[in-house]
């Protein structure tokens, strides 16, 4: 069985973590979504929150992919999180040339500490290139439209967060 780790916050979940996430599916038979648990970042919706979204919305893609998606949350390395769920990949989504800076020291590092998984590399699509959470939770803290960038469901528990 191919199994394959997709790590974030997931704060809150996009339709660009979704686009990556079906796409993903074609290249393993289990996906794990490990949800990160960085209290670091402060994120606007808890741990069980963000789990409970991750579920929701990719049940369906599950059912359509035929490919099996949990969710994980960790606190740990994400290589050491790769090793708990018997991950040989490791999914990382690329929104621009910055995101590879970034991720580019990872897979060094990740390597250094365990060769044996791989990372690949997928790239949102075009529509959803910009997207990013940090964004969206700012569109919706100001009273902006979200509707483009999350599902339905996701919008309205940004907009019930935002303005109770």
């Amino acid at each position: 069985m191919r199994i394959g780790l997709y790590p974030g916050t997931f704060d809150p979940v996009t339709l660009g973590h979704l686009d990556i996430i079906r796409r993903a599916c074609s290249l393993v038979d289990r996906l794990v979504i490990g949800v990160a648990i960085n209290r670091d970042k402060g994120p606007l919706f808890s741990l069980e929150e963000r789990v409970a979204m991750i579920e929701a919305e990719c049940a369906g893609l599950s059912a359509q992919t035929g490919c099996e998606i949990v969710a994980h949350p960790f606190e740990n390395l994400l290589i050491d999180c790769a090793k708990d769920v018997e991950a040989g990949i490791i999914v990382r989504g690329l929104r621009a040339v910055a995101d590879f800076e970034y991720e580019y020291q990872m897979v060094g590092m990740n390597r250094q500490l365990d060769d044996s998984v791989e990372t690949v590399f997928l790239m949102a699509e075009a529509e959803h290139q910009a997207i990013a959470s940090k964004l969206v939770k700012e569109i919706a803290r100001l009273g902006g439209d979200v509707s483009k960038f999350v599902t339905p469901s996701v919008r309205d528990a940004l907009n019930a967060r935002m303005h109770p």
